[in-house]
């Protein structure tokens, strides 16, 4: 007995050592390491295993577009539609990129194409970052157009926002509706009015209407937020863009990378918003002649503080009293 355990302890030692660690996960698979991957399986890691960033094996191999990669860790029972930490599955992550034949490849083998409701769709990836040839493919493959984020952004509106011109006239042609706002009551034509998108907005509206919107003072649609939207690693692959295009490189891979990144941070930034907060008035109207005589209604308007919390206070109302007629 003591013989067998000193015999079987070094080997369950060897086996635990051989298992990557989060980071050295993504870093090597993210190089197409199949070999390394199969060597780790082998060893005993789930075909599930989450790296430090992207995901599992499944979704570096659709990231990156390998199919060598996704092969592997599906036919060693890996979850086709598990979800990251971001609510991402594999084909989010491959039609987030641009990768086609990933996108293609999952979905003949059973990837879910439409998510649950109010969640981020692979075609919200793939129409903010431009992906037509994706964007395509998955709406013929049954993708809803209609689709909502978690914020209650259309899939139409993140075409807007980037100023897709040629992907909003497409979504439109194919039935996609123009009416939602999000959770704080921006919708299609408001960003497109933000974002000075006037082709877009034309199409988004009759001519009545669309003289009505740029006739409006640039203040009642607010600043554009894509020109805040900036990183150090957005920096840093603009950079390295710039001395691509200075040596006549090609800059495909790297554009989707500036894709991907900005996706990110817009994401990031609409996920963190904070519906706008109507205040409250609440206007009396009384007259000195019928003192038993009164009317009350209440007034809401965008902007103001938050009324405090039931549980803490008393929400405060200011009382208006209109003059009476004499």
């Amino acid at each position: 007995m003591i013989i067998a355990m000193a015999l079987f302890w070094p080997l369950s030692a060897s086996a635990d050592a051989a298992l990557p660690d989060p980071v050295s996960f993504v870093t090597r698979l993210e190089l197409g390491d199949v070999r390394q991957a199969e060597d780790w399986l082998d060893a005993g890691l789930p075909p599930d295993y989450l790296g430090s960033r992207i995901g599992s094996g499944l979704m570096i191999g659709a990231w990156e577009g390998k199919l060598e990669l996704m092969r592997l860790f599906i036919s060693r029972g890996a979850d086709i539609n598990l979800v990251n930490a971001n609510g991402e599955t594999a084909l989010v992550l491959a039609a987030w990129r641009g990768n086609l034949a990933a996108v293609k490849w999952l979905i003949e083998r059973g990837a879910r194409i439409n998510t649950p409701a109010r969640q981020w769709s692979a075609l919200h990836y793939a129409v903010f970052a431009g992906h037509e040839a994706v964007a395509d493919y998955l709406l013929e493959q049954g993708a809803d157009i209609n689709a909502l984020s978690t914020n209650g952004s259309s899939v139409l509106m993140l075409a807007v926002y980037e100023g897709r011109q040629q992907l909003a006239r497409k979504l439109l042609e194919k039935g996609a509706d123009r009416s939602p706002k999000n959770d704080w009551g921006d919708g299609a034509l408001e960003w497109a009015m933000r974002g000075n998108h006037l082709n877009i907005a034309r199409m988004l509206t009759n001519p009545e209407e669309f003289n009505i919107a740029v006739s409006q003072p640039r203040e009642k649609w607010g600043e554009a937020q894509r020109s805040l939207s900036m990183s150090d690693e957005l920096q840093a692959l603009i950079t390295m863009r710039e001395i691509l295009v200075e040596r006549k490189l090609s800059t495909a891979s790297i554009d989707k990378r500036i894709a991907a990144e900005r996706m990110r941070i817009v994401r990031s930034q609409l996920d963190a918003q904070t519906p706008a907060v109507r205040a409250v008035t609440l206007e009396i109207t009384a007259s000195r002649q019928q003192p038993k005589k009164q009317s009350a209604r209440i007034v809401s308007g965008s902007g103001g503080k938050a009324p405090a919390s039931p549980a803490k206070g008393k929400a405060k109302a200011a009382g208006k009293v209109s003059p009476a007629k004499k």
